[in-house]
Parts: structure tokens; sequence; C-alpha cells
């Protein structure tokens, strides 16, 4: 039996021919689009053309004034300012962002982020206190964090600091009393189906502040600063539709001419100084990973100060500490994961456990995330990985397939727990070393009662059907216009039916497939990467693909990237049908 059920998602065949004819694009794609919510010809036209001036109001936020008001006070006054981020890229890019825009202005402003270890996420106790002792700031200004950092706005009221809170995470049912709270899921619902990332809404902080003064003055391009925005945006994976797909269109051309040195030395590290296209892969495979290397193993500051730096020489340093980071990081990664999957493979029975768990002595919290994300994508299950340290106290992560809320099983497996918390698809927890045989039988437990009768087989989400002949030079020239692809926005993905291999395929590189595959009459490249241990079918088959270009000695083709192959199974797909 085939391992992967294919799934067609539901077309609407009117909506696609009436996109296509008023956006002059082929019928296959006013399928895409109406498939991902622009059914209608004037939605779509805004979704083919990401402009600025198309942005909504930033007043229209809740808190925005009073925000804008309690920081031109300090900047008037003198007053110390401090931004508090987060050791992430989002929390990163938003810190460079709003420090960069605040020096601008004229204010005395220190930026900070937590050690990710020593004080946690956010806005906690200990990282105000050292917030406060460092920089000794009369105001504080949270990106990416503080909604809920109920206890620590009130101990540094108490200290005779405001706080303004800006912020993309879900609100508790306790709200801190800042200053002001910036947050769109804060106040009146959020109508939008893409809230924006941390540094979203720090753009529109800086938007308001510029648009206070002198109805817009222009004492800061904000154009300037749309790679941050870019990175940060698309490393934290919020929906790239509405503004935020406006904001990474715009970002996206920034940062192959990036006028800040730390962006163009990150960039040369990496050896994406020679690319004159930028992608949203190249910020979520390439440079993220990078920035958050530092928060991961050490310290995020480091990585701020790269975003932050001027100095060339400097910034070629930090870089390349950076990579040192990310390679060390990879390599502790590597190492937990194949004790984890040694771990798992021990005692995994796919027809009896419903979840999978892995704890280890010394195991770095820093890349515990990354490994259950690993495990998850292996097991298809949901997975917790737990590193003990030498006190007994477990810290670990969690990630979960969709159908399986995280949070909610924690919730309910919470009494062995220090503490918890995430969202259905991530969490992370705190037990103690001698209740974790207790967690993992409840955890274990928990998922055999909620995914007992689910097929937990991986899916794959098809777009569209198409034929060889579809791919012409035009249709590749309007999917461009469907970019950048991201989240709530993947790349198409194509069945075509009834293919054959035309030639000998070859393996190339880490077991990947390199062959032409052909209807009689139209012939297209096609690579499978790490499926060489697959057997091609000899006679017709149907594939499942995303169309891209390839380019090799300056000449570029269209390619197949395979998702899939099987033997030819006849009709084709239709709705929501499952094979």
């Amino acid at each position: 039996m085939h391992s992967t059920r294919w799934v067609m998602r539901d077309p609407d065949p009117e909506a696609a021919r009436r996109v296509a004819q008023a956006c002059g694009i082929p019928e296959p794609l006013g399928a895409v689009l109406a498939q991902r919510g622009c059914g209608e010809p004037e939605w779509a036209q805004s979704f083919l053309h990401p402009r600025l001036r198309d942005l909504a109001d930033p007043f229209a936020y809740e808190g925005m004034h009073s925000a804008v008001e309690r920081i031109e006070r300090a900047l008037r006054s003198g007053e110390k300012v401090a931004v508090f981020g987060d050791y992430d890229v989002d929390g990163l890019t938003a810190t460079a962002l709003l420090v960069r825009v605040l020096r601008r202005l004229g204010g005395r402003v220190e930026p900070f982020v937590p050690h990710r270890i020593e004080e946690g996420y956010g806005l906690t106790a200990e990282a105000l206190d050292r917030c406060l002792a460092e920089h000794a700031p009369g105001l504080i200004v949270t990106v990416d964090c503080g909604t809920n950092a109920v206890d620590a706005v009130e101990r540094a009221r108490a200290a005779g600091v405001d706080v303004i809170v800006t912020d993309h995470h879900e609100p508790d049912t306790r709200i801190a009393a800042a200053v002001a709270v910036v947050n769109p899921k804060h106040g009146e619902p959020d109508s939008s189906d893409a809230p924006p990332a941390g540094v979203g809404v720090a753009f529109k902080l800086c938007h308001a502040l510029l648009k206070h003064r002198n109805g817009g003055r222009p004492e800061v391009d904000l154009r300037e600063l749309l790679d941050y925005v870019a990175l940060g945006t698309v490393a934290d994976l919020v929906p790239l539709r509405g503004e935020n797909r406006i904001l990474v269109h715009a970002g996206l051309r920034r940062l192959a001419r990036s006028k800040w040195a730390g962006v163009r030395a990150l960039a040369e590290a990496a050896d994406l100084h020679r690319e004159r296209e930028w992608t949203c892969y190249h910020i979520g495979f390439v440079l993220g990973p990078r920035l958050n290397a530092a928060g991961r193993v050490g310290t995020a500051a480091r990585a701020l100060d790269l975003l932050l730096s001027g100095d060339p020489e400097a910034c070629a340093e930090g870089a390349r500490e950076l990579e040192r980071a990310n390679t060390e990081r990879r390599n502790m990664e590597r190492r937990i994961r194949e004790r984890a999957v040694e771990q798992v493979d021990a005692a995994f029975d796919p027809d009896r456990d419903y979840a999978v768990l892995a704890a280890g002595e010394g195991w770095h919290p820093g890349v515990l995330g990354i490994v259950a994300s690993r495990l998850c994508a292996r097991y298809r299950r949901p997975a917790m990985v737990i590193g003990l340290d030498e006190e007994g106290v477990g810290r670990g992560s969690g990630r979960s397939i969709e159908g399986f809320d995280l949070h909610a099983a924690l919730t309910a497996c919470a009494g062995p727990l220090e503490r918890f918390g995430g969202h259905a698809l991530a969490a992370g927890v705190t037990v103690k070393a001698g209740r974790l045989e207790e967690f993992r039988a409840a955890f274990a437990e928990h998922a055999a009662t909620c995914l007992a009768d689910a097929d937990l087989r991986p899916v794959l989400e098809i777009d569209r059907e198409a034929s060889l002949g579809d791919f012409t030079p035009e249709f590749r020239r309007a999917l461009q216009r469907l970019a950048p692809f991201g989240e709530a926005n993947p790349e198409p993905v194509w069945m075509i039916r009834g293919v054959r291999v035309d030639g000998e395929p070859r393996v190339v590189g880490d077991r990947h497939w390199k062959f032409r595959i052909t209807d009689g009459r139209n012939r297209l490249n096609a690579i499978a990467f790490r499926m060489a241990d697959r057997e091609i079918p000899g006679g017709c088959f149907d594939i499942v693909g995303r169309l891209r270009d390839n380019t090799f000695r300056g000449r570029t083709t269209p390619q197949l990237q395979v998702c899939d192959f099987r033997e030819g199974e006849g009709e084709g797909l239709s709705g929501r049908a499952e094979t």
C-alpha cells in the first residue's frame, strides 16, 4: 500500500475561469488563487500586485495612540529607552528595526535580549532585572513579547519604569497592565487571516510614529528597513497573505541589496551574496538558522550586534562567528537526534504507539524543538524531546501533527509537570526526572485516546492536475507572480498522469534521482531528492511535484521537483478525493 495519501484540493472551476480571465493568467493558476481565498478578480489582482500603498492605517491597532504619545514624550525629554526583544529571528529583527528608527529620531535607545537558558522566554523577572541594572531606562518597549508578562510589568512599574508592549502572541486571561499593549490579537478581534509577526507589529509602531510627526515627514525611510521585516516575518512562519505578503514582497527586493553591513556580511558568509533574487527559502533555510543559532547555543546578543553594527570588518567577524555557531548547532542537533531516534526505535510499535517521547541527560535545550520536529516528521506522531540537567530537572519541547492539539494534551497531562506552555502545534515543558515516566505514560494514553481512529499516514496536498503541455514559458512567468511562496502560500503542487521516463534515470548527489519524463509529445526534466532507494516504474506512472527553474552553467530550464510518484491509476482526482 502506498504510504502517502494524495489529496486534491477542492476545485472551483467557475472561480478559476473568472480569475484567470480577469488577471490574464492560465486557468490552472486561476484555480490556485481561488483555492487560496482569491476567488474574486479584485482580490486576485490585489494578491498578484502587492503594494506598500495598500498597507492599512497603523493607528487602527488598539493602544497605538497611547504608545506613540509615550514614546514621543521620551524622545522630547531625552529619557533612556530600552527596546526589549526576543532571542529568535523575529524578535531580533524587530529589536533592530525599532532601535534604528528611534535612534534616527534622536532617542537615547539601548537594545536588550534575554538569555534563552538563564532567563527564559520573554519579559521574565530575571531578564527585567538585568535590563534595569544594565541600562537604567525610564521606558521599556517590548517587541515580540510581553502581552502576558503581568508580574514583570508590575515589577517594572514598582521600580518607576513604564512599559509599552508590542507583541503578536495569544493573550491569556490576564493582560499586562502596561502603558499600552499593541497586539492585533488583543482588544477588538482581528478579522485578518494573516496576523503579523512581531517585527510586523514593530513596523506598524514605526509607521505610526512617522505618521504622527508632521503628517509623515520622511525623517526615516522605512523602505530601507523592509529587509529586517522580511527576515523576521518569513522566519516566524506567519501566513504570507495580506499585509505580510506586501511587506515580504518588498523586503525580499531589499535583502539582495541591503544597506546594512550586518545583513551583507551574513549573506557573504553563507555564500548568498552572488544571488540576484532572494526567495523565502534563503531566509527560512539559510539566513534564519544562522541568526537563530546564536541564541540556541550561546547568547542572541551576538546576532543582534551584527544586525545593528555599521562596521564592515566587525560584521564580517560577527557573521563568521554565527557561521561557527550554526555549525555547532547542527552538530549538536544531529547527535541528539541520532540518540533520540535510537531510543524511540528500540520500542516503537506503529500499531500501538500514538505519541513518541525521548529524553536524555545533558541534551541542550536550545535544539530540542528542532529535534522534536524531526521526530514528528519521521514517525507522524506528536513528539516530545526532553533534556535532563544535573539537578534532575527536565526541560523539553514538543511538536505536533494536524488534528492533535498539543497544548490541550499537556493540559490534560499536567499533573506530573512543573509547568508548560505553547499552542496547538508547539509547546514547552518542565518536568522533574522522578516524574518523567508518569508524564510519558499520561501523554501516550491521551494521544491514543485522541488518535486511535486517525489515519496517520502523511498527506500530500495537490493543488491541481496538469499536463506537461501546460508548462509553457508564459505559464512559468505567470507562476512567478504568485511568489513569494511560504506559509499559507506554498509553491503550487501539480499532479501529472500517464508519464514515462525518457532515457535512463541516474543517481546524483546524495541519493537523488535525476531523469526526464514524457507524455509522448512533451518532455520535462525532473529531480527526486533523496528517493534513489525507490524504484521508478518502468511503464506509465503518475507524478507529483513543484515546477521550478533550474539554472546550470548560465542556462535556465524548467524542472519538476518531485514530491512523490506511483504506478498510474487511471482517472484523475476530483474535489478532496483521496487515494
